[in-house]
């Protein structure tokens, strides 16, 4: 990535986060984290990721609702960031936290039996 392409990039993904926390007022959004954003190298598409904590009900949820916020959050991003061309957004789930922390899960178990073995 093009430093111009990570300043974009950081600057969707800053307002993004920005705007989730404070103006959406849905309730059914629950605990929601912009982890990145990666735009085309045309600078007209951005893919922003998400983590959203609980369980995979709550989770895909919230992503409907935050789909369903798409626009809303679009047009606010255009009003604060000056582009020269609006990007059209994506959402997508970031799993890799999920992925990380079953990692360290796997870790601490073979540290475990790795120390048990030795008593």
């Amino acid at each position: 990535m093009q430093h111009r392409d990570k300043r974009v990039a950081d600057a969707i993904k800053d307002t993004v986060a920005k705007i989730v926390l404070t103006e959406l007022s849905d309730p059914k959004i629950g605990f929601v984290t912009v982890t990145r954003c990666h735009i085309s190298r045309d600078l007209k598409n951005a893919t922003v990721y998400f983590s959203i904590m609980g369980d995979e009900k709550t989770r895909q949820e919230s992503f409907e609702h935050l789909q369903h916020a798409r626009g809303f959050i679009r047009r606010r991003l255009g009003q604060m960031v000056v582009f020269r061309a609006l990007p059209e957004l994506r959402f997508a789930l970031d799993d890799l936290l999920a992925h990380e922390m079953h990692i360290n899960e796997i870790i601490s178990e073979l540290h475990k039996n790795e120390t048990g073995e030795q008593d």
